[in-house]
C-alpha cells in the first residue's frame, strides 16, 4: 500500500472519528452558551445511548432486523429516551444550581458523571458488551481506497443531524430563544422568554445528539463499555474548545478537525496508535496557546 493510500485510509477514519466527536462536542457547546456549565456528564450521555440503543435494538431485531434500519429506529429512540434523561438532570441537579458559584456547578456536574458511571457499572459488572448487528462490509473501491458502506452511512447520519441542528437553531422561534438566552438569560425573562424551557429544551438537544453517536459507535465499533463516554467525553470538550466553545458551526468544525488530526497524527514518524491520545491534547494546548477563542470563537465580555 502506498503512502498515498494510506494517507486517503487515515483520512476516511479521521472524518468517521471526527463526526463521533462533532455530535457529542454540540452538547457541550450549547449546554456552555446557554448557562455558562462545562457538562463534564456530558459524554457520559454519550455512553447511555450507546446502551439504550442496544437494548431497544436487541428488542425489535426479530422484528425490523439488526441491519441499518433497526439501528436507526433504535437510535431515535435512544435520542428521545437520553433526551428526557437530560432534561430530568438539568431539572434535578443543575436548575437548583444556577444561581450558585460555578465552582459549584461544576462539581455538581462531576457527580452526576459519577453517578452514570458507576450505575452503568453495577449493570454491567464492568464487561463490555458487545453490540450485535447484522451489519456487512461491503463498500466501493476508488482507486486504492476502499470505503464501506458503513462509513458512508455514518457520516451521512452525521451531518443530517448536524445540518438539522444548524437549521433549528438559525430559523425556528426555540432557536432564537436559545441564541437570545445565551447573550442575555435576565433580558430575556424581562421580555417574556421562558428561559427554563429553553434550558429544558437545549439539554434535551444535546443529551439526544450525543445518544446519537454512542448508538452509531456501538454499531460502528461493535462493543459497550461503562468507561466508554470518558475519554469521548474529553475529546469533545476538545473539539469544541478548539472550533469555539459556544459556537455551534466551531463545535462542528472542531470535532472533524480534532478527528482528522488524531486520524493523521498517527502516522507521523515517532508517533503511533498509543499516542494519538497525547497528540490531540498537544493540539488543544496549542489552540489555547495561539488563540485562546477557538477557529470560530468569540472574545466577550463579562457582564457586572
Amino acid at each position: 500500500m502506498s503512502l498515498l493510500d494510506i494517507l486517503a485510509h487515515q483520512l476516511l477514519n479521521g472524518l468517521v472519528l471526527g463526526s463521533f466527536y462533532a455530535l457529542v462536542a454540540l452538547g457541550y457547546t450549547m449546554i456552555f452558551g446557554v448557562i455558562k456549565l462545562l457538562n463534564f456528564a456530558h459524554g457520559d450521555l454519550y455512553m447511555v445511548g450507546g446502551f439504550i440503543g442496544f437494548i431497544v435494538l436487541s428488542a425489535i431485531s426479530s422484528v425490523v432486523g439488526g441491519g441499518w434500519f433497526g439501528i436507526f429506529i433504535a437510535m431515535l429512540l435512544s435520542m428521545l429516551a437520553v433526551g428526557f434523561l437530560g432534561v430530568v438532570i438539568e431539572r434535578i441537579a443543575y436548575h437548583p444550581m444556577l444561581s450558585a458559584p460555578r465552582l459549584s456547578i461544576l462539581i455538581t456536574a462531576l457527580a452526576v458523571s459519577l453517578v452514570l458511571q458507576n450505575t452503568a457499572l453495577a449493570l454491567t459488572n464492568g464487561q463490555y458488551t458487545a453490540f450485535r448487528s447484522d451489519l456487512g462490509f461491503g463498500g466501493i473501491t476508488l482507486g486504492g481506497l476502499f470505503i464501506t458502506y458503513n462509513q458512508m452511512v455514518l457520516v451521512a447520519a452525521a451531518a443530517v443531524l448536524m445540518i438539522a441542528l444548524e437549521f433549528f437553531v438559525t430559523h425556528t422561534q426555540y432557536g432564537r430563544a436559545m441564541r437570545a438566552v445565551a447573550v442575555d438569560a435576565d433580558m430575556c425573562e424581562l421580555l417574556g422568554i421562558n428561559v427554563a424551557a429553553v434550558i429544558g429544551v437545549t439539554f434535551f438537544i444535546g443529551s439526544a445528539l450525543a445518544a446519537a453517536a454512542g448508538t452509531m459507535a456501538g454499531a460502528y465499533y461493535g462493543s459497550l463499555w461503562y468507561f466508554m463516554g470518558f475519554l469521548i467525553g474529553l475529546k469533545a470538550f476538545t473539539a469544541a474548545v478548539i472550533g469555539g466553545i459556544g459556537s455551534i458551526p466551531g463545535a462542528m468544525l472542531g470535532g472533524l478537525v480534532l478527528g482528522l488530526l488524531e486520524a493523521l497524527g498517527t502516522q507521523i514518524p515517532g508517533i503511533g496508535s498509543e499516542w494519538k491520545d497525547v497528540f490531540s491534547f498537544a493540539v488543544l494546548i496549542l489552540v489555547l496557546v495561539f488563540k485562546p477563542t477557538g477557529l470560530l470563537g468569540r472574545s466577550e465580555q463579562e457582564r457586572m
